[in-house]
């Protein structure tokens, strides 16, 4: 087994790799984009390297196993495989600068196209000379197509479209208290912004018009985004109005591309959908493959405990040339499973989320900053951490900070988690190239889930005993009692986000907050572009916390 210091030397080559194509100031010079001409298509490329040997449990066919490392060649620079892709919605991560992201280890940033075309407009964008020198990134940059955020509002649960419904099979389900704000039809989705209540139109040209002028290297087709809520009817219907449109969008960005003379080119990826059935899955995958993308995005509403299958189910399809990014993925043993199975890229707010909220990770499970032990602890927030947070400030500075709502605690707290994903993609990276993938993967997971279960992806550092998981609480209740819960919460068991990190009083006695719909809302009340997960929290006596 290749020891991590082995490993880390090989990191720390490709970082240093990375770098070199940065110093070319592709940001002012991507590659294959000339005057007068469109741009390159040979600019963008996928590179593999080594790949994980079949196993006699392998989730493909014939026992295969599709992890790899890889190197995908963009405009702007180059993305080694397996990576994890920070989430700047609106053009900019929060509380922590451009250049700070490349410093803790960000290869690439991912920005939400409707909020992108809800302010400041993509004609802006445009005007600038695209995402990555609007913002000042010099990097690969990636846009969803929006269609996560339109068709959320139709049902108005915002991010609990990956919960588990069992037993809920409906297609009109819509949020106690919440109006329908999207319509889907034939020829794409109508809606209401919810910021203003003014009436849009997105439909597979749309999004690609938007995402030409946002200008990322890697973008993604409109597809439409179903829940687990839906009727085997209604997914079967989607998947097929999906490739209908992902056709729709080949043609357009065919045309933008021929179009838009002097820009570099923008890869497109085809999303699979087909929520959890496997047949549905295989046959999107077979048809996005037959289409002429640039790489595939794994996306929908995903149950955890078959989302390694649905990846392989997925490659199964997919040419091995095509990049797999994987949507709204940051749960550690998630990210181990769709590696194995093929995932290349991931995405997800929920590390600047969460360390906003006091939810800090570490490679010994998450914690909660804001507990009174940590008042007076002036040691870093994860040992042997070299971010700039943990060589530069305390537990008890970050505690305070963020307790006193300062942005300097959420810059610390954010610097930290992304670097925390940022470097577990680097070292998983190395452990497929050194050969140890499956000793480091067991490792990893057993260090980081000793105190807590593997079904409850947010664990905050509670005893066991006070965790009472979404799956064990939905099967165990009737199926009303589920729908009551799904639908509009409980003042029992369902609170805001902001009461995600349990906070604990000077005595050091717990709040016990129950946790929660996690609807990932952003600051500023709106939506971003990720799937949920449910956790219900019990207190010290064993019953729900009012």
């Amino acid at each position: 087994m290749t020891s991590l210091t082995e490993s880390s030397t090989d990191t720390a080559q490709d970082t240093q790799n990375a770098a070199t194509a940065v110093s070319e100031n592709l940001i002012e010079h991507p590659r294959g984009a000339e005057p007068g001409k469109p741009g390159r298509r040979d600019a963008f490329y996928f590179e593999q390297k080594n790949r994980l040997p079949d196993a006699a449990d392998g989730k493909g066919r014939g026992g295969a196993r599709y992890g790899r490392t890889g190197i995908i060649h963009t405009p702007h620079g180059d993305i080694h495989t397996p990576a994890f892709v920070p989430v700047a919605t609106q053009a900019a991560m929060k509380a922590v600068l451009p250049e700070t992201m490349k410093d803790l280890g960000a290869q690439c940033l991912l920005s939400n196209a409707f909020h992108l075309y809800e302010r400041p407009g993509e004609q802006v964008l445009d005007e600038a000379g695209g995402l990555a020198k609007f913002m000042n990134w010099n990097g690969p940059t990636f846009t969803d197509s929006g269609g996560f955020q339109v068709l959320s509002l139709g049902a108005g649960f915002k991010k609990t479209l990956a919960m588990d419904v069992t037993g809920m099979k409906s297609d009109d389900v819509i949020a106690e208290g919440k109006e329908r704000l999207a319509f889907v039809d034939e020829d794409g989705v109508t809606f209401k912004s919810p910021l203003n209540g003014s009436l849009h139109r997105f439909s597979a040209e749309i999004s690609m018009g938007i995402q030409h002028k946002i200008g990322a290297d890697i973008m993604f087709a409109f597809d439409e985004l179903t829940t687990l809520m839906n009727t085997r009817g209604y997914q079967e219907r989607s998947v097929e109005r999906t490739y209908r449109w992902a056709q729709r969008c080949v043609a357009e960005h065919k045309r933008l591309t021929e179009e838009r003379v002097g820009k570099p080119y923008q890869a497109l990826y085809g999303v699979v959908q087909g929520a959890n059935y496997e047949d549905l899955r295989r046959h999107a995958a077979e048809q996005i493959a037959s289409l002429d993308f640039d790489g595939v995005g794994i996306g929908g509403a995903i149950e955890k405990r078959i989302i390694g299958d649905t990846c392989a189910w997925i490659c199964d399809a997919m040419p091995e040339s095509r990049p797999r990014h994987v949507l709204g993925i940051a749960a550690v043993d998630d990210i181990f499973a769709c590696v194995e199975n093929g995932g290349d890229t991931f995405d997800c707010v929920a590390p600047a989320r969460c360390g906003r909220n006091g939810a800090i990770f570490t490679r010994g499970g998450r914690y909660n900053i804001k507990r009174a032990q940590f008042k007076h602890d002036f040691g870093p927030l994860e040992e042997g951490c070299d971010c700039y947070t943990c060589t530069h400030y305390s537990r008890a500075y970050v505690d305070h900070a963020l307790r006193a709502r300062e942005f300097n605690g959420f810059t610390l707290a954010t610097i930290h988690n992304e670097h925390f994903f940022a470097k577990l993609l680097d070292d998983i990276r190395a452990s497929i190239d050194g050969g140890y993938f499956d000793e480091f993967r067991d490792e990893t997971l057993a260090r980081f889930y000793a105190n807590g279960s593997r079904d409850d992806a947010f664990h905050l550092g509670l005893p066991p005993k006070r965790m009472l998981s979404h799956t064990s609480a939905f099967q165990g209740a009737d199926e009303q009692t589920r729908r009551r819960l799904f639908m509009h919460g409980e003042p029992a068991l369902a609170v805001s986000f902001s009461d995600l990190s349990p906070d604990v009083s000077d005595s050091g006695e717990s709040d016990n907050h129950t946790t929660c719909f996690m609807p990932y809302m952003s600051d500023s009340g709106e939506t971003d572009n990720h799937n949920a997960y449910l956790t219900f929290y019990l207190s010290d006596s064993g019953e729900t916390d009012k």
